[in-house]
């Protein structure tokens, strides 16, 4: 789940840049509405990892007969 995660924060890092570049490059002929969307795609991969990834903890937690927000220490 932390790769998926690494790669979807890597891919929103890059997509960032590239969408500046262009950007700039372009001017009124870059298409916005394709980069929101694709922008919306990584989001919602990253919204996945950390409900996923919250899910599967409380599972795993569950399973090993403790409480969710009983193993963090002080």
């Amino acid at each position: 789940m932390n790769r998926l995660r690494r790669a979807a924060e890597k891919a929103e890092k890059e997509l960032a840049s590239l969408r500046g570049a262009l950007r700039h490059a372009e001017g009124s002929d870059f298409p916005i509405e394709t980069y929101d969307l694709i922008d919306a795609a990584v989001r919602q991969v990253l919204d996945f990892t950390d409900e996923e990834g919250a899910r599967l903890q409380e599972k795993i937690l569950h399973a090993g007969g403790l409480e969710p927000g009983r193993s963090r220490r002080g």
